[in-house]
Parts: structure tokens; C-alpha cells; sequence
């Protein structure tokens, strides 16, 4: 392609991410600048807060939005879709699949995709987001701005390439986030109109309840790449440098036992032991009692038992 029809492409898959798929070099590291401008612009527009200002009110949605779809991410795109670790039906998948795409993270399969050969590379060269192979920036986020990053691999997901409704959600994924975006808005103007002393207005809440609350998502959410295989402490030894950080579990609710989960990623829950705190697990069975999943993996007695063991042997060392 030329260098015009290049860039067209990489717009083009702003809307849809499959244009131009038989051009896209799976293999490439380099920044594509064209694709990445909606995310750069993300960040830059979170500077207009010193423009709007803030209000209790756009604060507490921007944590409330955020904590909704970090468990979206954690709880379904996670432990869901990566992993199956759970049951539930077409139409509850969808609802948490579109939700999960709210945050602007790509879309379900493609996330899963990532993940799976993630597990299945950990730390190797073939890791194309491991801290050990391009250092924390590149694992942070240097590896969500190329086209190796972009590409996915359908033979991954086969079990999930069915669902043509998660498939249209997977190639058009933007489109959630930009609605979610004019809703957020939407809902500032009538709020400034309707209730005056919450001290929001459209552009407000807008920043705060979407570009914020995204953008501090999103680096929460890769932290795990870029944090969880280097700061923390391994209790099993997993083949990778794959570490639990109970801060990181904190502020991904849960996704920090990153090293209990590389010993069993079949486990719905990642927290092993009862004080490490797993708000997603207690999410998931909240929905497990109310009937909205079901068949949930439990972590089994001999992995419980190997790191009780563990635990003995570093309390007596």
C-alpha cells in the first residue's frame, strides 16, 4: 500500500478494526501513529478538567464507571472469556462483553486472544507485552500502540468466533466507548438543567465520568503486564516471574494475585487465601447466587494445600 492508503487504513480501523486485515503486519513492533491518535487524544483531553473543573458528583461517577467496567475487564473479559472459568448465557456474556468494551480496551475476542498466548509465552520472547523482553514502558504500553498489538489471532478463540453478535461487538468495539462518551454527556446537560446543585454540566461529567475514569482504567488495568512480573512476591515457583501485589489487587480488585493466578488460571478466583482480598470473586458470587452464572472453578485442594505448605516454609525461614 501507499503511504495515503496506509494512513486511510489506519483510520478506517478506528471504526473498524478488520480493515485493511490482510495488509496488517502481524509482526511489527513500530509505534503506528496514525492508529494510536484516538488513544493519544484519550489522555490529552483529560487536561480539560482544568477547564471544568470538578463537582462531588462527576468524582463519584468516574469511580463509580470506573469500578463497573474494571469489573467487566476482570471478572469477564478476564476471567470469562480468557479462561472460562465460570457459565453463564449468550445473553449476560453480551451484556458484560459490551460493558467490557466500554472501557476502550478493545473487544472481547480480541482481548482473549492476547491473553491466551500471553499463558502460553509468559516472560519468553514471544511475550509481546513481558517487562523482561521490552522493559515496563513497552509492557505498560509501548505494545497496545503497534500492529503486532492490534493483530488478532482467531485460532485462539475459536470457541468464541460462533457468536456472531460477539464478533460484530469485537470488530466495531469503538463505537461502544464513543457512545458511552455522547450518553455521559448527554446526561451532564440534563443534570445541569434538572438539578442545578450537583454542580455538573455535559462537559464535565464528560471529562471526569469518561476521559478520567478511561484513561486511569486503562493504566490500572496493564499495570498487571508491566507491574505484576516485576514488583510483588512469588509464592509458587510458575516457570515466569509472574508475582502477587496486594496493592495492585486493590486497584484491579483482584487481578494482583498475579502469581497464584499463572499456578492455576482455571481458578475463578484468584485470591488463594482468605486476606488476600479477590473483590472481583466476591462479585462473581454474588452473581452465582442470584443465578446470573453458574459452574464456577474452584480453586482445588491440592493447589490450596501447596501454598498453605508454602506459606509454612516462609514463616519458618
Amino acid at each position: 500500500m501507499t503511504r495515503m492508503q496506509d494512513w486511510l487504513t489506519n483510520i478506517l480501523r478506528w471504526v473498524d478494526s478488520e480493515a485493511g486485515s490482510d495488509h496488517l503486519d502481524t509482526n511489527s513492533r513500530a509505534f503506528n501513529f496514525v492508529r494510536v491518535l484516538p488513544f493519544i487524544a484519550l489522555h490529552l483531553a483529560c487536561l480539560l478538567v482544568f477547564v471544568t473543573g470538578t463537582s462531588i458528583f462527576a468524582v463519584g461517577f468516574a469511580a463509580a464507571f470506573f469500578f463497573v467496567r474494571m469489573f467487566a475487564i476482570t471478572g469477564f473479559y478476564h476471567r470469562y472469556f480468557a479462561h472460562k472459568t465460570f457459565r453463564t448465557s449468550r445473553p449476560v456474556q453480551f451484556l458484560f462483553g459490551l460493558l467490557g468494551a466500554s472501557a476502550a480496551q478493545r473487544g472481547p475476542l480480541w482481548w482473549a486472544a492476547h491473553h491466551r498466548h500471553h499463558h502460553q509465552h509468559s516472560d519468553d520472547e514471544k511475550d509481546l507485552h513481558s517487562p523482561h523482553q521490552g522493559g515496563f514502558w513497552w509492557s505498560h504500553i509501548g505494545w497496545f500502540t503497534c500492529d503486532a498489538g492490534f493483530a488478532m489471532d482467531e485460532r485462539r478463540v475459536k470457541d468464541w468466533m460462533r457468536f456472531p453478535e460477539l464478533r460484530f461487538l469485537n470488530r466495531f468495539d469503538s463505537l461502544v466507548p464513543a457512545f458511552a462518551a455522547v450518553g455521559i454527556y448527554g446526561l451532564g446537560e440534563i443534570l445541569a438543567a434538572t438539578a442545578p446543585q450537583l454542580g455538573t454540566n455535559g462537559l464535565q461529567l464528560l471529562v471526569w465520568g469518561f476521559f478520567i475514569s478511561t484513561v486511569a482504567l486503562f493504566h490500572a488495568t496493564v499495570s498487571i503486564n508491566s507491574l505484576s512480573h516485576v514488583w510483588g512476591k512469588r509464592r509458587f515457583d510458575t516457570g515466569d516471574d509472574s508475582r502477587n501485589n496486594g496493592w495492585l489487587a486493590l486497584i484491579t480488585l483482584g487481578e494482583g494475585w498475579h502469581n497464584n493466578h499463572h499456578r492455576w488460571p482455571r481458578s475463578v478466583r484468584q485470591g488463594f487465601r482468605w486476606y488476600e482480598i479477590d473483590i472481583t470473586w466476591y462479585g462473581l458470587w454474588v452473581l452465582s447466587k442470584l443465578g446470573i452464572i453458574w459452574a464456577m472453578n474452584p480453586i482445588p485442594g491440592h493447589i490450596m494445600e501447596e501454598a498453605r505448605q508454602l506459606d509454612k516454609m516462609k514463616r519458618q525461614r
